[in-house]
This record gives structure tokens, sequence and C-alpha cells, in this order.
């Protein structure tokens, strides 16, 4: 079932999670995908792409095709980046018949909860990327570094206004997921009401990762991503070779 973050609680997205928060992340990816394409790609696909935050700042350098699954969202990014293709599409199954510069999986892939998912979801990559092109897949977590979060959330536009609560843990540590439940307290002009939002994530261990991603065909690199106060997590460089099928 599709959290409530993308479909009923869409309108109140913006104040959670803002389009300037990802000018950083946006430019680690867009150095990440220059150090393989250089100033020759200008093709970005972007799978999983949410209300189009990140979108609205490689905008700038690459010409985009944006997919979700969810309407809702794709029609908040129509809005936000007006310029940029808009597709609905699962990235387990989506084929465009054609291929991209770059292919850009960030943190829609941690919804991909089993082996098999993660597998349909990096063989989707693959097929858009072109020979000699670049993906780069940027997972919340890995099993490797997980540890038991709490974030709290405050956003508001004269109208709406948002209050939450972000608690990350993992139910049992022997599987291949955890959970983020949301706590959100809502106002929408004189009107307000509480909402708990259940997402069940992916999560696997690095070696997982590379497995599979060289299992489609990609070469490998693990590069930091900066999370801002000297800290970095990992995110997957994969190179598709110019003979690659």
């Amino acid at each position: 079932m599709q959290p409530l973050l993308y479909g009923d609680l869409v309108p109140w997205y913006h104040l959670l999670d803002p389009p300037d928060d990802h000018a950083d992340e946006a430019a680690t990816y867009r150095a990440a995908f220059e150090r393989v394409v250089g100033s020759r790609g200008v093709t970005l696909l972007d799978l999983g792409a949410g209300a189009g935050h990140n979108a609205f700042h490689l905008k700038q350098r690459f010409r985009c095709t944006l997919t979700d699954v969810s309407e809702a969202m794709l029609a908040r990014s129509r809005t936000l980046n007006p310029e940029c293709e808009h597709l609905r599409g699962d990235m387990r199954s989506l084929r465009l018949e054609r291929q991209f510069d770059v292919v850009l999986v960030h943190d829609a892939v941690t919804y991909m909860t089993t082996r098999s998912e993660l597998l349909a979801a990096a063989t989707t990559a693959f097929v858009h990327t072109r020979p000699g092109g670049a993906a780069v897949f940027a997972p919340d977590v890995l099993r490797e570094t997980f540890r038991e979060t709490t974030e709290v959330f405050e956003g508001d536009d004269g109208n709406l206004g948002l209050r939450a609560l972000a608690w990350t843990w993992d139910p049992d540590p022997s599987d291949e997921t955890h959970v983020v439940d949301y706590a959100f307290f809502l106002r929408d002009g004189a009107e307000m009401k509480a909402v708990h939002d259940r997402h069940v994530e992916g999560l696997f261990s690095r070696g997982t990762w590379l497995d599979v991603l060289a299992a489609v065909g990609y070469e490998v690199e693990i590069v930091p991503r900066p999370l801002g106060d000297g800290a970095s997590d990992e995110i997957f460089l994969c190179r598709r070779p110019d003979g690659g099928a």
C-alpha cells in the first residue's frame, strides 16, 4: 500500500522536505555523473523522482525525464519543474525503449524491500543507461551503518502547517527491512488533524548492493555523499561499459 505521504498528504510534502534542502545532495550527484560522462552527458532519467526536488537543481545541467508511481507527486513536480518530461511508472518494470546519459535512483529505491525487487529496479536502470553512461543509486541506509534515529520536522506556508516526528527503527534485525513511522500534526487553516504513516523500507548490506548492481552489468564504485556537519554516507556510482549488452 502506498504511504500516505505520497498520496493524501502530498499537499504538505513541501513543508516536510523543501526543495532548497536538496541543493548539496544534487551537487553530489552531478559531480558523480560528470566523473563518468564529463560534459558530454545531457540527458537524465530520474527513477522515483517524487516531487522533483533533486531535479529542481539538476535540470540546470541535464535535460530531465522524471518518473514515479505516485501521480500526486508527479503533479507537484510538474508545477515545480514544468520544463521537464514527467511519466508515471514503476522503477521495477518501467521500459521507455530509449537510453539516457545518466540515471538517478535516489531514496525511492529504499522502497524495494526484497532482493528480487532491488534486482528489478537495477535492471530498469541498466537498460535505460546508454553504453558509457552512468547511474547513481542513493539508498537512505545500509545494514552496516543503520542505527535507530528520531527526527523532528516543522514547516509553514501561511495556510498549511506541519509538525512531524519520524522514528526510524528495525523491528526484526534478522530480515532485510526496517520501518520509518511518521507522526504528523497537520493544520489546514483553522483545522487540525493527527496522522500516523508507516513506511516499510529495504535494508540491504553493502555486499548485497554491490552484488546486485554488478549482476545487471554495471561497474560499481562507492563514493561519499556529504550529510552536513562533517558527516557523510555512501552512494553507488555505476558505469555501464561501452560494450555492455
